[in-house]
């Protein structure tokens, strides 16, 4: 390795796609702009090639960037690992991380994460929370959480938050096997039968309301509004309901035919699912190990696949 590369040259470079600009990146560095692009510019002419361009938009990384951008994050893991592996019972101790994950993160893509950390960082001792947008959001202000996942929420939900989005999902809309709408699988017709609904406070209630809208369909009189999925699982497989819910809370049940979903274009559902932390607070090592197996597993492709009218899993930033 070329000796003129240092860590903060890495450092710079990571949180810089991290942020998606060199602002941001600067200022959660505690470094001027001119120092943090000095720093970049000397590591690009020491690899000899442009990792990133920079417009008014933000950063994009090159082809190079995009190839060195996962060495350099499994580079700082394995120093962050190493550094807190030194004492086992002081790692024990500092390395605790206070997960919130909305339902469709917790059905699909946290055993993913929690396997990936159990293998990198076993001594990183994790609490999960679950529950609706409003409450884990509540919780993460009150420094009760340090960190959820989950579908971003309406603008005034997320004020003194930051957001890191990593892939698109949209909303699907199940029944069981055996339906009597499946043999004309029409969103018009969802009003014959019992409906499963978000509930106002729901990530997806807006997502939902712009579906309907847009097919001139009125909000359902039979629905049942609720964000328990355990409700739902077990009343739409027992009976005629139809159910809006996030892909990735039922994409197991779908995958496996125990939930059958309806062949609709729903792409205007779709909406960004992303990590929510503080944005007064600076990223501690257990959020970067956590953010780092989130980001590796979404890398790998977790979890059975989608369904019509999704947008695949590719890391994205917002």
């Amino acid at each position: 390795m070329d000796r003129r590369i240092r860590l903060r040259h890495v450092q710079a470079f990571v949180e810089i796609v991290r942020q998606g600009n060199l602002k941001r990146a600067a200022e959660a560095l505690y470094l001027t702009q001119p120092a943090i692009s000095r720093t970049m510019a000397e590591l690009e002419e020491i690899v000899g090639a442009s990792l990133m361009t920079r417009s008014r938009r933000g950063v994009a990384l090159t082809a190079q960037g995009e190839f060195f951008h996962g060495y350099a994050l499994n580079a700082l893991s394995a120093l962050s690992q190493g550094l807190a592996g030194i004492s086992a019972e002081a790692q024990a101790a500092e390395l605790s991380l206070r997960v919130g994950s909305l339902p469709s993160v917790s059905a699909r893509l946290m055993p993913e994460v929690v396997a990936e950390l159990q293998q990198a960082a076993p001594h990183l001792r994790l609490s999960i929370a679950d529950g609706g947008h409003g409450h884990l959001m509540g919780l993460l202000r009150s420094d009760d959480l340090d960190v959820v996942i989950g579908r971003l929420g309406a603008p005034e939900t997320m004020q003194g938050l930051s957001f890191t989005q990593l892939y698109l999902e949209d909303v699907a809309v199940v029944v069981r096997p055996g339906h009597p709408i499946l043999s004309d699988p029409d969103l018009s017709r969802i009003g014959d039968f019992p409906v499963i609904y978000p509930t106002q406070t729901a990530a997806i209630h807006p997502f939902v309301e712009r579906l309907l809208i847009a097919h001139g369909i009125l909000r359902p009189a039979r629905r049942i509004e609720t964000v328990s999925d355990a409700f739902g699982r077990v009343f739409t497989r027992q009976g005629n309901a139809v159910w809006f819910i996030s892909t990735g809370v039922v994409a197991r049940e779908i995958a496996e035919g125990r939930l059958v979903r309806l062949p609709l274009d729903t792409t205007l559902t779709q909406g960004p699912v992303g990590l929510m932390t503080r944005a007064s607070q600076p990223e501690t090592n257990a959020q970067l190990l956590f953010r780092q197996a989130v980001m590796r597993v979404i890398a790998q492709g977790f979890g059975p696949g989608p369904g019509p009218g999704t947008a695949g899993a590719g890391p994205a930033r917002g």
